[in-house]
């Protein structure tokens, strides 16, 4: 399976120079069928917004930590309009970085996923 990767983005650092455009969030919809992916160094944030009409759910997977814990966020549904802020345990510890990388699967194409990198 070939996840998608979700392009990341990386905001304004406080006291940084803003530009027309400048703190826009680009949404990008998410592949139901084969997951999406995205690289981890411990400063991301995971938006996502169900856009559609139906409620939805997202999945972060998780891997076994080093006492053999998993903790996937599973299922999590999102109503209609909904938006969903996900930062806590997606860092470079064990449990949520398989390889580097953190996979995220939603139920339908409506659910749209952001990346933000803080500075």
């Amino acid at each position: 399976m070939a996840r998608a990767v979700i392009t990341k983005q990386t905001i304004v650092k406080p006291f940084g120079a803003v530009v027309a455009g400048g703190l826009d969030i680009t949404f990008a919809a998410a592949d139901a069928a084969e997951g999406n992916s995205f690289a981890v160094t411990g400063k991301e944030l995971l938006i996502a917004y169900n856009s559609g009409a139906s409620p939805y759910t997202i999945t972060v997977d998780s891997v076994d930590d080093e006492k053999g814990r998993q903790e996937d966020i599973t299922d999590y549904s999102l109503a209609a309009g909904d938006y969903a802020a996900i930062s806590v345990g997606l860092t470079t510890s064990k449990g949520w970085m398989q390889g580097g990388v953190i996979y995220v699967d939603a139920e339908h194409a409506d659910v749209l996923l952001a990346v933000l990198v803080l500075p």
